[in-house]
């Protein structure tokens, strides 16, 4: 397994992580997902580990709060220093007034609670799940860092951020000497590469590293859907909740770059999920990608998007089929030949 620093941190992380989304199975959208129970789960673990893979996400809202216990039951009795555990929270997690965003109130309570379902004293990586605008944000990181000082954290990210939401952060981290975001757990895929014309280049700037989320665009990219064919039982695609809650793909798109993908993975030898995981490893400011599983069979197969490379070609082949035409001002900006000036 390669390691990779994450972001401009001295923290080193797997380039794959394991994603507990179907873990616990509760409510309408992680039931399609999966219902991984304790003993499965330390069965994924396991494999994980063998592989080299340490890292494992999750997030208070995930089945409720059960996708953190049951991974907290499945590292039970493991070295802690030998894994690195990341989580998010800001999404509603109960009816109360305070009980969702970035409020110094809701943070407290919201890593306070993360650290008694994972059995853990500290989360390695701790990430808003979504913006917050009510807080001013030096309200939110001055909390954080508060409790990256009381060791309960050791760094801190964001998920889907806007560039300026992100940006706007970092300035006011700068100012005031607080912990910084060195992670930005984003989606990204072949199929959604709208990561690329804010946040890569502010990200790259700003040495904040890519946590993807969903790198297979939401179940489409398995190989098991084809032009024509009805969408397979086990599809998540089939839950109304989870198709309406995730990124929306026009079809034809998805086709062609489901094609490419079948001729990049007859060239190599490899799945089509390996290919488009592998495509990910390769792109610029990218620290981990995190894969899930239903399954061992579906890890294992994930796992083997590592320890090789596309060709120059292959990339190539895979970036010609997933372009989409640039948005402004990236469009107008592309007309223009910038160079660094001459040294005096």
């Amino acid at each position: 397994m390669e390691y990779r620093y994450l972001g401009r941190s001295g923290f080193r992380v797997p380039v794959l992580s394991f994603g507990t989304g179907t873990f616990g199975g509760q409510g309408a959208l992680f039931s399609a997902w999966g219902s991984t129970d304790v003993a499965q789960a330390r069965r994924l673990v396991d494999i994980c580990l063998d592989a080299g893979l340490n890292m494992f996400d999750s997030a208070d809202v995930y089945s409720k709060g059960a996708a953190e216990e049951i991974l907290g039951e499945a590292i039970k009795g493991r070295p802690r220093d030998s894994l690195i555990l990341s989580t998010k929270a800001t999404f509603r997690f109960g009816e109360g007034e305070n009980q969702v965003g970035s409020s110094r109130h809701h943070l407290i309570n919201a890593v306070d609670a993360a650290l008694r379902r994972l059995g853990t004293d500290y989360i390695d990586l701790f990430q808003l799940h979504g913006f917050d605008a009510r807080p001013p944000v030096e309200e939110v990181l001055s909390t954080l860092d508060t409790l990256v000082k009381a060791g309960k954290i050791r760094y801190l990210g964001v998920s889907n951020f806007s560039g300026w939401h992100l940006m706007k952060s970092l300035a006011a981290a700068d100012r005031h000497g607080w912990s910084r975001y060195v992670a930005h757990q984003a989606y990204y895929s072949l199929i959604g590469r709208d990561y690329e014309w804010e946040l890569m280049p502010l990200a790259e700037d700003q040495g904040v590293g890519a946590v993807v989320w969903s790198p297979l665009g939401w179940g489409r990219l398995t190989g098991k859907l084809r032009r024509g064919q009805p969408l397979p039982e086990s599809s998540r695609l089939k839950s109304q909740a989870a198709l309406d809650s995730g990124p929306q793909v026009e079809e034809e798109y998805l086709y062609r770059v489901v094609d490419a993908l079948d001729e990049v993975a007859a060239q190599t030898g490899r799945s089509v999920p390996q290919v488009a995981l592998n495509w990910l490893l390769q792109r610029p400011t990218v620290s981990s990608v995190i894969v899930g599983a239903r399954n061992e069979e579906q890890l294992k197969q994930n796992l083997g998007a590592v320890g090789w490379n596309l060709s120059a070609e292959q990339v190539a082949r895979l970036d010609a089929a997933s372009a989409v035409p640039k948005p402004y001002p990236y469009w107008h900006q592309a007309g223009f030949k910038y160079r660094n000036p001459t040294p005096v």
